[in-house]
This record gives C-alpha cells, sequence and structure tokens, in this order.
C-alpha cells in the first residue's frame, strides 16, 4: 500500500513539472507575473 501510494505521489509531482514546463515554454509565466504584481499593486492601493 506505501509503495503504490509512493508511485502516484512521484508520477503526480513528475506531472506538475511536466506541466510548469510546458506553461513556461508558451510564455505564461510572464503573463502570470503580470498578473500577480498588478493585484499585489491593487492590494497595497498604488495600482
Amino acid at each position: 500500500m506505501v509503495k503504490q501510494k509512493s508511485t502516484a505521489s512521484l508520477l503526480l509531482m513528475i506531472l506538475g513539472v511536466a506541466m510548469m514546463a510546458a506553461g513556461i515554454y508558451r510564455g505564461e509565466l510572464m503573463v502570470l507575473l503580470n498578473k500577480a504584481t498588478r493585484i499585489c499593486l491593487e492590494c497595497v492601493g498604488i495600482g
């Protein structure tokens, strides 16, 4: 049972890393950073 959970966790971690790499490759990192900066500045009251 423990080995099965360990294998599932490893597969999900690999899938997550692959999805992040795909997003970075598509250029979505800058979109994410721009949105995060905009939200942060709105919370502070600057933007």
